[in-house]
């Protein structure tokens, strides 16, 4: 009986310890709110604000077979979640957004477009600058093709090339296409490798776990529907007006430097960073100066509107 009631004492003390820690991490976590998003096209996307409601605006848009948790180094920075209204979303295949698997839900550019626009819509934005890694390029062309700029107060390029040219595309991309496989021992050791290969400073074993399993929400036949989308879009770069970052990892394996430095050229007076040291994924693998020169190109951006 003594020992019972031993364990029950041992048993409510850790429950209240465990409790207390939730309760405490919940504190500390960085406020955002859920928003539900209707797209023309009649999916559900999963959006989050994030930051000071009445600030800059900034969208990020990820890349392929990820999720808006690829920004959780952004929106949980503080300087930065003080300053401006963030708002990040899991793109249609991605997260706990809908993913249908009819390919012409991902072929089309202007559902693509048509989805970004819904966002801003949602969530109030009004004149955001736009920040696409990766294949959230393809989705600023998408949109730029069929709105326009009018809408954007500038650009942020992150390793996000903007030719389909063969020379412009790094050795990690080797492993999509059994990214793409049905068999799923298969697909999962090429998410992995394909995962590894975005980063040349590699995250945290919690990170990389965390990073894995959002990849591997991505259904095979949304991977293999989101490729061979035609990218010809030179008159359109050459003919923006707003300011425009192009941020590029020096090592990066998926988009080779050269893409980004002809996406500078193209487009005139944009400003080209490159991250020496650094793969495709400089928001995570050299955060405080990704965030500050965010900032400091988000506010610019915003003075000359």
């Amino acid at each position: 009986m003594i020992r019972s009631r031993n364990w029950r004492s041992v048993a409510a003390i850790s429950v209240a310890a465990f409790l207390f820690t939730v309760s405490s991490a919940l504190a500390q976590a960085p406020a955002f709110k859920t928003i539900s998003v209707k797209t023309p096209d009649g999916l559900t996307i999963a959006a989050q604000e994030w930051g000071n409601p009445n600030g800059p605006e900034i969208v990020f848009i990820h890349g392929f077979s990820q999720s808006h948790l690829s920004w959780i180094k952004q929106v949980t920075d503080s300087g930065l979640a003080k300053e401006f209204h963030m708002v990040t979303y899991d793109l249609r295949g991605h997260g706990n957004s809908d993913k249908p698997l009819e390919p012409e839900k991902y072929k089309t550019s202007k559902y693509w477009a048509d989805e970004l626009q819904a966002v801003m819509d949602a969530t109030g934005l009004k004149r955001p600058v736009v920040v696409g890694w990766s294949y959230g390029g393809r989705i600023m062309a998408d949109y730029l093709t069929t709105y326009g700029s009018t809408k954007l107060a500038g650009l942020n390029y992150v390793d996000a090339g903007q030719k389909g040219d063969p020379a412009f595309v790094g050795p990690n991309l080797k492993n999509q296409p059994a990214m793409m496989s049905e068999n799923l021992s298969d697909n999962i050791a090429a998410t992995r490798a394909f995962l590894h290969g975005c980063f040349s400073i590699q995250p945290t074993q919690d990170e990389y776990e965390d990073m894995l399993a959002f990849n591997m929400m991505v259904p095979p036949k949304v991977r293999l529907a989101l490729g061979n989308r035609p990218l010809q879009v030179d008159d359109m770069l050459r003919g923006l007006k707003l300011p425009v970052l192009v941020t590029h990892g020096a090592e990066d394996k998926n988009s080779n430097l050269i893409a980004a430095e002809y996406t500078a050229k193209m487009i005139p007076g944009a400003k080209l960073s490159v991250y020496q040291g650094v793969g495709h994924s400089p928001f995570f693998e050299a955060t405080p100066r990704f965030n500050a020169e965010l900032a400091e190109f988000v506010r610019n951006a915003q003075k000359g509107n």
